[in-house]
């Protein structure tokens, strides 16, 4: 540093260090001085950093490299009147070890540190070692140079290549690296070295005939002054060029080079060139280049002479390339293919074709001809994704797809009855439904029906509520009045609704004959026999039936086999799963109101029943889905996925306006509640107890053991006396230790004031039976509780009940009654614990609004704050977000690590 005159301002730099970069603000006698100010000042003399607008962090504080530091303090930089120092003891000590770096900074000893791999030794007495090591890599990145190429450029640092230059020494003449590109007659670009003369800013090259001899010998008379400095500069450019496969050439560098080595030079040499000062020379137009793409008009038809289109007809493939607008003649496209060029020039303009591109709709046009592709091909196949995007040509929303594709009308109207169930053959309602269809209904009957005449699988997947029972009994009638002798079909559904679908097939098609295989009466080893005899319309059974009894019914080819709520064969590895998944049918469908409720995986095991097949193998389904989707977040995957699903799933919402539903309106609101002091006091005492236990458990225990604490603390949410596995006791004490049992009771009391009926879900039998007990005490009402110990006689007279207004409160376990039941009588749910999957929760709320409901419903889901329950609520309202977008979230809770789960847990008084 310059020693301070009178005339010298002193700064007085505050600094911290903040990885490779250091944050300073600068004050002066005591005031706070604007980067604004202070910067050019600093950079004085260095003209690429003069303005500092890159360096401002703030109206404050400038953030400055160690190189630009280095720079500011070198005497080549330095402003003469201008002096920095530290403003404290550690400011003081970062500023003495930089001007120590400075002594090493822009001199070509520094790289006597460093050995033939790139790797540093410095001494130990170099306390700035560090600062040099960053300095030096920040100025390589500065000037596009990696730190892998540190072997090769080592080796001209030492030589005098240090520091980095943005020009040569104003020579007379100076040596130059130009790039011209090929002729009409040839497709090589011409690398060579050429001289730039100083006075007339001209380029000099050797004639053809000097080419071969050595530099001296073919310079002009005026510049051989210069003979040893190009010769030294044209070593050393050589040696930079790793296109070149010898750099020990005598001659001034004239060679040919592909498309191929052209990238490389571009991308790697250039850089290098430039960073040693050299100038380099290209076409004007290849400055500005960008990498595109051809753009391709497929016209695809049929070879069939049908009006119609079906799967199997063989397509035959017209293929129209253009580049910017420019077609493409063939013998051009086989030149790009054939040569693997990757700048083709089209009239006066180049471009750069992505060559992996190229390749890739080379091999699948190749294929389209060899393999001879049929509809199902174009549809289904495993193609590249631009040429899964059918979309409309006129589309301005959408940017403009590489490849255009356009299909003759019988093949384009098939496209779109499968893509968007668009123009699917009308079918009359059937004249045995005892029901007026609405119209989405009538359209799931012939969508169902167009899917089993294609022999696809189908999975309707409409909101819990909008009719897939009533669109199920149509399709097979539909399906009997076309095949008046087929076999029978089969339908598996869960215990709790098998009354429903009795009752529902008796009041609608009351001519279908229906088997109900269930029971300890059942015939379980001839099946086949029975049901040759019985020649029932619809075998109705259930999944845990169906699961014991597989070997009986797999003898058996069902016209159709349909599963009710078909998310219970989402875990693909339990037997249950792989049964009904082995199962012989003619067609299968699949009725959903969630198609994916936690994982991607549940996804696959549904299509692998309605389509074996066409996910492949699960592995393959989680290389090519899961990972990308459950891990990355991919949205390009995702959208992939959607594509595939989407022939075979029709999903329609209540949201929908299209669908006319007239339903009311529906609210949902969460109804907070504190713990009371016995309850906070017990919930504290429990976590620290437990999360000390956490932390030894092996991976499988430690699960086990926090699915065990949520149930126990969800409980204690509910009420202490759960937790304590008390008996019942006196109403009013009850009441007072549990402000959620309080609010529970009391609004339900309030509900039935007004005349109006209310359900109430639950997951725990001791939190139904409380509730019970206080409505029996506080207001003599016997309240049922329907769980899954209930017979199904039972369950379908309380509904019944229910249904007439026998009684205004109905409290369900929130397994046993969450599905499948018609509850519309309720105006009011209350969920009285949170369950993990809003799915389910859904589901619950969807007993009471659904179609035929005609009152506004009111749901409430009862939080305790500070809890579990309220951190998971945060959860829920995340997770249905990803729900409605068919892919879900698959962190599950006992996942987190002890930081995650502690937080999770942590009361919030």
């Amino acid at each position: 540093m310059t020693t301070p005159s009178i005339f010298t301002r002193q700064l007085d730099w505050k600094m911290e260090q903040h990885g490779a970069f250091f944050h300073i603000t600068a004050m002066q006698n005591g005031q706070l001085l604007s980067p604004d100010y202070w910067l050019p000042l600093v950079f004085f003399k260095h003209e690429a950093s003069f303005y500092g607008s890159l360096y401002k962090l703030n109206d404050t504080t400038a953030r400055l490299s160690v190189a630009s530091i280095l720079d500011s303090l070198h005497p080549d930089f330095q402003h003469p009147y201008i002096a920095c120092r530290g403003l404290d003891d550690s400011s003081k000590q970062l500023l003495q070890s930089l001007q120590q770096a400075v002594d090493y900074w822009r001199t070509p000893d520094v790289w006597q540190y460093i050995d033939e791999q790139g790797i540093w030794h410095f001494p130990s007495a170099l306390t700035c070692a560090s600062y040099l090591e960053m300095a030096i890599y920040d100025e390589l990145e500065r000037h596009e140079l990696s730190v892998s190429e540190l072997p090769q450029l080592v080796p001209l640092f030492k030589e005098g290549g240090w520091p980095l230059q943005s020009a040569q020494t104003a020579d007379e003449a100076t040596l130059a690296i130009r790039l011209s590109e090929p002729t009409d007659e040839e497709h090589h670009w011409l690398l060579e070295a050429v001289v730039n003369g100083k006075r007339n800013g001209t380029y000099w090259q050797p004639s053809l005939k000097k080419r071969a001899l050595p530099i001296a010998q073919t310079l002009p008379a005026k510049w051989l002054e210069f003979a040893p400095a190009l010769e030294e500069r044209h070593k050393q450019a050589l040696s930079l060029l790793s296109v070149l496969d010898d750099d020990a050439s005598q001659h001034f560098l004239a060679t040919p080079i592909s498309d191929a080595q052209l990238r490389q030079f571009l991308q790697q040499d250039v850089p290098k060139l430039q960073a040693f000062g050299f100038h380099v020379v290209l076409p004007a137009w290849l400055k500005d280049l960008k990498k595109t793409k051809l753009r391709m008009n497929v016209s695809t038809a049929t070879t069939s002479m049908k009006r119609t289109t079906s799967l199997d007809d063989v397509l035959n493939f017209n293929w129209q390339l253009s580049v910017d607008g420019n077609e493409l003649s063939a013998e051009q496209f086989r030149r790009l293919v054939n040569e693997k060029r990757e700048y083709i020039r089209i009239g006066t303009d180049w471009f750069q074709i992505d060559q992996a591109w190229l390749a890739q709709m080379t091999e699948l046009m190749a294929k389209t001809t060899d393999e001879q592709w049929t509809v199902r091909d174009l549809l289904f196949r495993e193609l590249p994704e631009e040429f899964m995007m059918l979309e409309e040509e006129d589309d301005d929303d959408r940017d403009d797809p590489l490849i255009q594709l356009s299909m003759q009308q019988s093949l384009q109207q098939y496209v779109e009855q499968l893509q968007r169930k668009e123009g699917l053959p009308s079918l009359p309602q059937p004249a045995a439904l005892q029901a007026d269809l609405r119209f989405y209904q009538q359209q799931g009957l012939e969508w169902l029906t167009f899917m089993r005449q294609e022999k696809f699988g189908a999975c309707l997947a409409d909101d819990m509520g909008l009719g897939k029972t009533i669109q199920l009994i149509a399709y097979l009638l539909q399906l009997f009045d076309e095949q008046p002798t087929a076999s029978a079909a089969l339908i598996i559904c869960p215990t709790s609704v098998l009354g429903n679908w009795q009752r529902e097939i008796a009041r609608f098609a009351p001519s279908l004959r229906v088997y109900t295989h269930y029971g300890a009466q059942r015939e379980k080893e001839h099946i086949e026999d029975t049901l040759q005899r019985e020649k029932p319309h619809v075998v109705l059974s259930t999944y845990g039936t169906v699961t014991q009894d597989h070997d009986a019914l797999a003898q058996y080819t069902f016209s159709n086999i349909t599963l009710d709520e078909a998310q219970n064969i989402k875990n693909m590895h339990t037997q249950q799963s792989r049964a009904i998944r082995s199962l012989n049918g003619l067609h299968h469908i699949a009725l959903t109101g969630t198609p994916v409720e936690n994982r991607l995986s549940e996804l696959w095991a549904i299509f692998d029943f309605i389509y074996k097949g066409y996910f492949g193998s699960f592995s393959t389904f989680t290389s090519k889905f899961i990972v990308p989707i459950e891990r990355d977040d991919s949205e390009r995957h995702k959208e992939m996925l959607r594509l595939k699903i989407s022939p075979f799933l029709l999903r329609r919402t209540k949201r929908d306006p299209k669908l006319l539903l007239n339903l009311p309106e529906k609210q949902e609101q969460n109804e907070y509640c504190p713990l009371s002091s016995e309850q906070a006091v017990l919930y504290e005492s429990y976590i620290q107890n437990m999360m000390s236990d956490l932390e030894n458990l092996p991976p499988f225990e430690r699960k086990g053991r926090i699915l065990k604490m949520l149930a126990k603390l969800k409980q204690l949410c509910n009420h202490p006396a759960l937790y304590l596995k008390e008996p019942l006791e006196d109403v009013t004490n009850l009441m007072s230790r549990s402000e959620k049992l309080k609010r529970i009771v009391t609004l339900a009391a309030q509900i039935v004031e007004n005349g109006e009926q209310c359900l109430i879900f639950t997951q725990y039998i001791g939190m139904g039976e409380l509730l019970q007990h206080c409505f029996k005490e506080l207001y003599q009402l016997d309240i049922p509780f329907l769980t899954g110990a209930t017979t199904k006689g039972q369950r379908d007279n309380l509904v019944e009940q229910f249904q007439a207004g026998a009684f205004p409160i109905f409290i369900l376990s929130l397994k046993a009654g969450g599905t499948g039941l018609n509850l519309t009588a309720a105006s009011h749910v209350l969920h009285a614990d949170r369950w993990w999957n809003p799915a389910v929760e859904n589901q619950a709320t969807d007993r009471a609004y659904r179609i035929g409901q005609t009152q506004f419903v009111q749901v409430h889901k009862f939080v305790t704050t500070g809890t579990i329950e309220e951190k998971i609520d945060v959860m829920l309202t995340k997770k249905q977000a990803l729900s409605e977008d068919i892919i879900q979230s698959s962190k599950w809770i006992t996942e987190l690590d002890d930081a995650e789960l502690k937080t999770l847990l942590t009361y919030d008084a």
